[in-house]
């Protein structure tokens, strides 16, 4: 039976919907894009598939997630996030960026996926140290490619290889979020290969301060 607070507040009745444990889990996936059941199944271990079917029914219900055909498997389904669940893009990367400071290295033997990368070099990007110079920033966090695009003092993100980015960071999923939550500075990093950069110094170091890794 669902648990509601039965509280005339904004903040109350969206715990309601997203509170669940596993919810914002379940969201963040979809943040990263549209995924089948199995897919959400094994990035989330530990959910179980009766709980994994119940919250995203519970989604679907509240109009954050709906269900779409596969083009090359007609029984398959796809899920993915409504408009209205993609607008909890922001405050998702906000509480990623929050929680960053209460990782510390006991956390470190958990799940982690290189996907979660694209979501998390997001929520890092500090918005008065965007740079006012265009250029791209490539990242490669294990087997994930992504993109960090500036123009007109304005930050994107895309999925993929770009042909001439002004730096290129490599690194795996495991440092990347290390560094990430100041568990290892970027310059220890370096050091001990972990991570691998190429491209203008000067573009490292604009990169550097925009993602609060000063």
């Amino acid at each position: 039976m669902k648990r509601e607070y039965g509280q005339f507040c904004g903040l109350a009745a969206g715990l309601d919907v997203i509170g669940e444990r596993w919810t914002l889990l379940i969201v963040r996936e979809l943040l990263i894009g549209p995924a089948r059941f199995k897919s959400l199944l094994e990035n989330l271990p530990g959910i179980g598939p009766n709980l994994l079917t119940d919250r995203l029914r519970m989604l679907g219900d509240h109009g954050l997630v709906e269900q779409t055909s596969v083009a090359e498997d007609g029984r398959a389904r796809l899920y993915r996030l409504t408009e209205s669940g993609q607008e909890l893009r922001e405050p998702v990367l906000t509480l990623a960026r929050w929680g960053l400071k209460f990782l510390d290295e006991s956390d470190a033997d958990g799940t982690t996926r290189a996907e979660w990368g694209f979501l998390a070099v997001q929520a890092m990007i500090v918005d008065d140290a965007v740079p006012q110079v265009d250029e791209v920033y490539e990242f490669r966090v294990g087997e994930q490619i992504f993109q960090i695009l500036v123009r007109d003092g304005r930050v994107s993100f895309e999925r993929g290889a770009v042909a001439e980015p002004a730096l290129t960071i490599e690194c795996d999923a495991g440092t990347f979020v290390r560094v990430g939550a100041r568990l290892l500075s970027p310059f220890q990093a370096l050091a001990t290969g972990d991570v691998r950069i190429k491209g203008d110094p000067e573009a490292v170091l604009r990169c550097t301060l925009m993602l609060g890794l000063d």
